[in-house]
């Protein structure tokens, strides 16, 4: 009898030394503490402890991320790196060059990611050839959206699709009584503007080696010109009250029926929805003019940092197998207001504007229309980005800066390191 009780204690504390080898804990940096936001990584929370691992949540409050980076730094240098932090774009290849970063290739060649992803998506994910984050997302940002009853009172018929019907929809507005353009005074939103503006005028091509190349000759070309005057004459549809308004309250302005446009990316739509407010009817949703053939994306992902125990490198594992499963992509998006980064998910719970969104990003990315967001961290180094950022909102800001002078300005920040 004692002997069969020894057999059974030596069993039961083989299945869970077992147990406690595969799983494991994952602490994941983010922050995303906003209502639609961190219901969606309560979702992978869960799917991480289905596979019995242990979730550590280190949510860093503060949309643009720049408190979560502080904390990363002290985190990563201090020798004790998080499973994996959100964070994208060249800051991606920039961790990585410190040789802290993990290899998923054994994950992502399993899974097949390559086949997954738009080759410009999986670009910024690797380093030197070789898978070191997760994407979760597409956000488009060149979006324009109108509000279908102050387009109406203004006897607006459709959404413009070039900047010239974009200005005599605006000259209808302004006579009706309503702000043409609902703009919020902060650099970020200048700059997205500016570079739907600069996409729109001169197309794809013209946009990666203006705004990813920074080529000087693109910089200061008669296109770039033309992109500032446009930029300009828009400043002209805005309100007083647009200097130092948040980006959800410029579309308030739209739910409400006072102002007509708004350019900004798809996080907008969620204010819509949040209203009650459906696609299609109550708001309209196109590619800002010019630009429906190209789509500026901005890719939300995770970077997954070397660690030593085992467990807890299954653990991190699991976390990129499960950031990339169309259960939580579609879960996700659905919450964010974004598309899944993954290739041939179905869109039928998805709005009609993220259904148009996921086919502009296939045709875009097959016909070389498909370029990251200079304004939303996805292709210039920060520093630079910073730069530019202030300059095109100088400009914006003060009538007396010309457009020569913009230009020189311009290329002179993007020589900034």
């Amino acid at each position: 009898m004692w002997k069969m009780k020894r057999v059974a204690a030596v069993v039961a504390l083989g299945w869970a030394a077992a147990l406690s080898a595969s799983a494991g804990e994952v602490e994941v940096l983010h922050y995303w503490t906003s209502g639609g936001e961190a219901k969606s990584v309560a979702e992978l929370k869960k799917i991480m402890q289905a596979k019995g691992h242990t979730w550590r949540d280190f949510a860093v409050a503060g949309g643009g991320g720049d408190s979560a980076m502080t904390v990363l730094k002290s985190r990563v240098i201090s020798g004790n790196p998080p499973s994996a932090a959100q964070t994208k774009g060249p800051a991606i290849q920039e961790w990585a060059s410190e040789g802290v970063l993990a290899n998923m290739d054994a994950l992502a060649k399993a899974e097949k990611w390559d086949e997954l992803l738009p080759k410009v998506v999986a670009d910024v994910m690797k380093y030197k050839g070789a898978y070191v984050a997760a994407p979760v997302n597409v956000h488009r940002v060149n979006w324009m959206w109108g509000s279908s009853e102050a387009l109406k009172k203004a006897g607006v018929a459709a959404m413009p699709k070039t900047w010239d019907e974009f200005f005599a929809a605006a000259d209808k507005l302004k006579a009706a009584g309503l702000v043409p353009v609902a703009h919020g005074g902060q650099n970020w939103q200048d700059f997205t503007t500016f570079e739907s503006v600069v996409l729109g005028v001169g197309g794809a091509k013209f946009y990666q080696d203006a705004l990813v190349k920074l080529d000087n000759t693109a910089l200061t070309s008669d296109t770039m010109k033309k992109s500032l005057e446009t930029f300009r004459r828009i400043k002209g549809y805005t309100d007083p009250g647009a200097p130092g308004r948040d980006w959800n309250l410029a579309t308030a302005m739209l739910i409400q029926g006072k102002a007509g446009f708004q350019l900004m990316g798809d996080w907008a739509k969620g204010e819509f929805l949040a209203a009650g407010k459906v696609p299609g009817k109550d708001f309209l949703c196109a590619a800002a003019p010019g630009s429906a053939n190209a789509f500026t994306f901005n890719v939300d992902s995770f970077i997954l940092f070397k660690l030593k125990d085992a467990a807890a490198q299954k653990a991190q594992s699991d976390l990129a197998s499960a950031i990339m499963s169309p259960a939580f992509q579609e879960v996700f998006n659905l919450n964010k207001g974004s598309i899944p980064v993954r290739a041939g998910m179905p869109m039928d719970k998805f709005d009609d504007c993220a259904k148009a969104s996921a086919k502009d990003f296939v045709d875009a990315a097959k016909s070389g229309g498909l370029v990251p967001s200079a304004a939303h961290g996805m292709a210039i180094a920060p520093a630079t980005e910073g730069a530019i950022k202030d300059t095109v909102s100088q400009f914006w800001n003060d009538d007396k800066i010309t457009v020569a002078d913009a230009m020189k300005k311009i290329a002179a920040a993007a020589k900034t390191k």
